[in-house]
């Protein structure tokens, strides 16, 4: 059997009152002396399926092995079995377990990155949301690609018929993640990130979307509303483009292209942007669960 080209570790973890597990992925050559930025990818499927395997075929595990990244991927509840805010939870305990085992997976504790695609980019944005509300933890940059953002019909969510993804899949993954909520003016920004009005403090952020899937028009407007509130954040927009694309044809040139686009911005970030750890702020991955997450913004 060939030898992977990384190192790979599962373990379980402590979020609330229950137990998730996590894949972590490190680079094989690895030097005391240097710390890697330490990135917390999630991974896609509507909130209602996929699991932290899917690393294996995304853009995450070139920056294992390409980048030297640390990267922890989180296998969080589904909302098949548990709705929004279970997934946030378990993601935001995984988050926490990343900064505060930094210095044992060796990371650096100001280079704390999230990203994800699709619903896993749209809870890299939440966790963005919710780790800046809260204090516990300072991200340094995020990377939602193609996310899942807004709950609501969009120009391009609405009467989408596009492969992979559409309107009909769409709408049933959001009534499925947000029961009762769906529909209402009940949802929290948590866990639709488009609806939070105030954008300002949130991580620098590159992204890239196809132009006829559903999530076109959420990813650009966030990018927009973020450069508007003063932070630095970059779309690439790929004509026909269904939703994954890259995932379905990663060699095809343009999507080669497109990889390629995606790590120069993480090396910049790498090189470029810090976000240090307040000093003393505890966490609180074994606590009880709290509902703030629940509450507007």
């Amino acid at each position: 059997m060939p030898k992977l080209p990384f190192h790979v570790e599962k373990r379980k973890i402590t979020v609330g009152t229950h137990r998730i597990k996590i894949r972590i992925f490190r680079p094989l050559t690895e030097t005391e002396d240097r710390k890697a930025p330490g990135v917390l990818w999630i991974h896609g499927g509507g909130y209602q399926s996929g699991s932290s395997r899917d690393v294996y075929v995304t853009r995450a595990l070139s920056l294992v092995v390409r980048h030297g990244a640390v990267l922890v991927a989180p296998d969080y509840r589904l909302s098949r079995k548990a709705p929004y805010p279970a997934a946030l939870h378990d993601c935001y305990g995984a988050l926490l377990y990343l900064k505060e085992h930094a210095e044992e997976l060796g990371v650096r504790d100001d280079q704390i990155m999230v990203g994800g695609e699709s619903a896993g980019g749209g809870m890299a944005a939440a966790l963005c949301m919710l780790a800046h509300d809260r204090g516990e933890v300072n991200i340094a940059f995020q990377m939602p690609i193609y996310p899942m953002l807004d709950d609501r019909d969009t120009e391009s969510s609405r009467d989408n018929h596009a492969k992979n993804w559409n309107t009909k899949r769409n709408h049933k993954a959001w009534k499925r993640y947000l029961r009762s909520a769906w529909g209402t003016e009940l949802v929290p920004s948590y866990a639709a990130p488009a609806r939070r009005r105030d954008l300002r403090g949130l991580p620098p952020c590159y992204t890239y979307v196809g132009d006829i899937e559903p999530f076109y028009q959420e990813t650009v407007d966030y990018v927009r509303r973020l450069q508007e509130a003063g932070v630095e954040a970059e779309v690439d927009v790929y004509p026909d483009w269904f939703h994954a694309y890259d995932i379905f044809f990663p060699a095809k040139k343009e999507v080669r292209e497109a990889i390629a686009r995606f790590e120069d911005h993480f090396s910049y970030a790498a090189e470029h942007y810090f976000a240090p750890q307040n000093p003393g702020k505890a966490a609180e991955t074994e606590g009880p669960e709290r509902e703030d997450v629940h509450g507007a913004d």
